[in-house]
C-alpha cells in the first residue's frame, strides 16, 4: 500500500510526536543513554516551546507508561479545580458557563509536576539534561510553524489592548511570528535557568534536585508568580474582566499521582486508557459496541463508517451523562457485555440526530440543562448552541473566545519501556502570559458545568473532565502499541479508526502497518456537546476527508448523515510507536496532516 512515509523500523528506539524538533530532541536523549521516560520528558518541554499555541508548562498532561516487565500505570497530570472554584462564586458573577479563557478558567496546573514526577520515578537523567533542548530553543530561537503566527494574529487585538504581557512575548515589534522566522521566548528560558540554579543548590542527589524544582513550582518563585497573576482581573470570553480563584495554597497542596488504567479486552488486545475523569473510556466503549462480524474486508465502506459513527455517538452520549470526577462513574456497567448488547440494538440503518445516553445498572442518566437545550433545535438556534459546519471547537473572538488544540508524544526504547502522553492546555491564546515567567495559565475549568449534581459539575478539589486521551495496547500481557492524537473531543474517534486500521488490516514487513493506518482517510462526528466554550453541538453532522471516496460519502448521505467534506488531510494528527515482544523490533509512524508531526528512530 502506498503511504506518505514509510513505517520506521529498527531495534534501538523510536519516538513519534507532533513536532519534528520534539521528536529529534527526544531521540538525542535515547542516543545519549536515556530511557523512554527521559526522552518523553525532553519532548514534553520542547513542545511547550515549539508548539506554544497547543500546550504550555501550566497546562495538563495524562501519561500512560508501561515499564519493561512492570505494570501499566496512568500518571495524572490533570490538576483539579481550586478551593475557591465553587458554582456559587461563578453564578454570582452572572455566568452560566465557565469562560473559555482568562484566569477564572484556571485549574491547578498539572503538566510541569507530572513531567517531573515521571522523570524522578522512571527516568535516569538530570533535570538540567532534559531541559537543555527546551532552553536552547527558547533562548536561541526555533523556526516558527505557521500555526503559531496564525494563532497570534487571530488574537492580535486582544493581546495589544488587554493581554499586553502576551503581546510582549508573541508580538515583538508589533509583528506576529512569521512561518520559518526564529521565535524566541527569553522569559521562559530565564525561568528554567533560575529553576535549575535553585535545584542545583539542593542537598542530595538527582531526586533531591528534582524535588527542589517541584517545590519551586508549587511554593517558590514560580508558584508565587502564578498565584499573584491569577488574582489580577483579565478580559475573558464572557466579554468582561475577571480575577481567578487559584491561590498559593491550591498550588502547594496538589501533586501529580499514579493510578491504574482502565482496560478492555478486544480480540486478544488489551487497550489501556486513563479513567473517566478523561474521555479515555470512550475508546473501549466504542470497541464494546462493535458487532462481532466487523473486519478488514469492510474497512472504509459506507456500512463500516456508519457503524463507527453511530457507535461513537452512543459512547459520547454516555461520556456526557456519566463521565467526570465529581461523582462515582458506573464504568464496569458501561463496559459490560450485557449493557453493550442492548446499546448495540440502537444502531439502526439510518443516522440518529439524538443524544442517547444509556442507563447502566438501571440508573437514569442526567444531562445539564445547557446540553438538553443544545439538542432542542429551536432553543439551540436561539441560543447559538449549534456550531458552524466543520467547526469542532470555537473560533477566535475579540473578547478572547479562543480555541486551542493539543500535542502528543510516544516513545519506545531498546529495553522495552513504552510511554504515551498527550500534553495540552496553557496555550498562548488561553490566558495572559504570567509576567516574568513567559507562559500563561490553562483554562481546563471550561469543561465543567455550573449546575450541581452532575459527574462533571464544577467542584473544588475535583478534576474537570478532560478530552486528553493517550492510548497503550498490549497483546499477551506485553506492551505492543502506544498511540494518540490532538483534537479535543475528536481524539478517541480518530484513535478508534487508527486502532482498527492497524489491527484489522494485514501486517506489512512483518509488523503493524502504522503509517498506513495513520494515512487512511479519517472522519469525525460532533453529535454531542463540545467540551469547549461555548459548548455547542452539531447533531447528525459528520465531517470526512475526501479520500474516503464518493461511494462512501453518498452512502452516508443516503443513511441520513449530514456530511461535510473537509479539506484533504485535515482529520487528525496521530502518532504511534510499536514493539514486537518476540523480536524486539521497534517501529513508529507520524501524521503528515498539519505538516509538523514526525517519527524518528533506528
Amino acid at each position: 500500500m502506498f503511504t506518505t512515509r514509510p513505517t520506521l523500523r529498527g531495534t534501538f528506539g523510536m519516538v513519534s510526536s507532533t513536532h519534528w524538533l520534539a521528536s529529534q530532541s527526544a531521540m538525542s536523549v535515547l542516543e545519549n543513554g536515556g530511557n523512554a521516560y527521559d526522552a518523553a520528558v525532553t519532548a514534553g518541554f520542547v513542545l511547550h516551546v515549539v508548539e506554544p499555541h497547543l500546550n504550555g508548562p501550566a497546562g495538563d498532561v495524562p501519561i500512560i507508561l508501561a515499564p519493561a516487565g512492570g505494570e501499566v500505570r496512568v500518571l495524572c497530570g490533570q490538576g483539579p479545580a481550586p478551593a475557591g472554584a465553587t458554582i456559587a462564586h461563578y453564578t454570582g458573577l452572572g455566568l452560566d458557563l465557565v469562560p473559555g479563557t482568562g484566569p477564572l478558567a484556571a485549574v491547578v496546573p498539572g503538566a510541569f509536576d507530572a513531567w517531573l514526577t515521571l522523570l524522578r520515578d522512571y527516568g535516569t537523567k538530570e533535570l538540567a539534561e532534559v531541559l537543555d533542548h527546551a532552553i536552547g530553543y527558547a533562548e536561541g530561537g526555533h523556526p516558527a510553524v505557521e500555526g503559531v503566527g496564525r494563532t497570534v494574529e487571530s488574537v492580535r487585538a486582544l493581546f495589544t489592548e488587554e493581554w499586553t504581557t502576551s503581546a510582549a512575548v508573541y508580538l515583538p515589534h508589533g509583528r506576529s511570528p512569521a512561518a520559518g522566522a526564529l521565535l524566541r521566548n527569553a522569559e521562559l528560558a530565564a525561568t528554567w535557568r533560575r529553576l535549575l540554579n535553585e535545584a542545583a543548590a539542593a542537598n542530595g542527589g538527582r531526586e533531591a534536585r528534582i524535588e527542589a524544582a517541584r517545590r519551586a513550582w508549587r511554593e517558590g518563585f514560580i508558584g508565587e508568580a502564578l498565584a499573584a497573576h491569577a488574582a489580577r482581573p483579565a478580559m475573558d470570553s464572557s466579554g468582561r474582566r475577571h480575577a481567578g480563584v487559584l491561590t498559593g495554597e491550591d498550588l502547594a497542596g496538589w501533586s501529580a499521582g499514579y493510578e491504574a488504567p482502565v482496560t478492555y479486552e478486544w480480540r486478544g488486545w488489551t487497550v489501556c486508557k486513563a479513567g473517566p475523569w478523561s474521555q479515555g473510556p470512550v475508546l473501549p466503549q466504542q470497541l464494546a459496541l462493535l458487532d462481532d462480524g466487523i473486519d478488514a474486508r469492510g474497512y472504509g465502506s459506507p456500512d463500516y463508517v456508519h457503524a463507527l459513527v453511530e457507535g461513537g455517538k452512543l459512547a459520547m452520549a454516555d461520556r456526557e451523562a456519566w463521565y467526570g470526577d465529581a461523582a462515582p462513574v458506573p464504568l464496569a456497567e458501561l463496559l459490560s457485555p450485557e449493557y453493550n448488547a442492548g446499546r448495540r440494538k440502537l444502531i439502526g440503518a439510518g443516522a440518529s440526530p439524538e443524544l442517547r445516553p444509556g442507563s447502566p445498572g438501571g440508573r437514569a442518566p442526567r444531562l445539564a440543562g445547557h446540553v438538553r437545550a443544545a439538542f432542542d433545535a429551536p432553543r439551540a438556534a436561539a441560543a447559538g448552541l449549534r456550531t458552524a459546519a466543520g467547526a469542532g471547537e470555537p473560533t477566535v473572538a475579540r473578547t478572547g473566545e479562543t480555541s486551542g488544540d493539543t500535542c502528543h508524544v510516544d516513545v519506545v526504547d531498546r529495553w522495552g519501556n513504552m510511554v504515551s502522553a498527550t500534553p495540552s492546555g496553557g496555550w498562548l491564546q488561553s490566558s495572559p502570559v504570567v509576567p516574568g515567567l513567559g507562559f500563561p495559565l490553562g483554562t481546563r475549568l471550561q469543561m465543567t458545568w455550573l449546575e450541581p449534581g452532575l459527574p462533571s459539575s464544577l467542584t473544588p478539589g475535583r478534576r474537570p473532565r478532560t478530552t486528553l486521551s493517550p492510548s497503550l495496547a498490549l497483546r499477551g500481557g506485553e506492551p505492543v502499541l502506544a498511540f494518540g492524537t490532538p483534537g479535543g473531543d475528536q481524539q478517541d474517534q480518530w484513535q478508534m479508526h487508527f486502532f482498527l486500521a492497524a489491527v484489522l488490516r494485514p501486517a506489512v514487513r512483518g509488523g503493524l502497518d502504522l503509517q498506513g493506518a495513520i494515512d487512511a482517510p479519517n472522519w469525525h462526528q460532533e453529535a454531542f456537546p463540545s467540551s469547549f466554550f461555548p459548548r455547542g453541538a452539531r447533531p447528525g453532522a459528520v465531517t470526512v476527508e475526501p479520500g474516503i471516496g464518493a461511494e462512501t460519502i453518498a452512502g452516508l448521505r443516503r443513511r441520513g448523515h449530514e456530511v461535510t467534506v473537509g479539506e484533504p488531510w485535515s482529520e487528525g494528527r496521530l502518532c504511534a510507536v510499536a514493539r514486537d515482544p518476540e523480536t524486539g523490533v521497534v517501529s513508529a509512524a507520524a501524521n503528515p496532516r498539519g505538516m509538523q508531526g514526525y517519527a524518528v528512530g533506528r
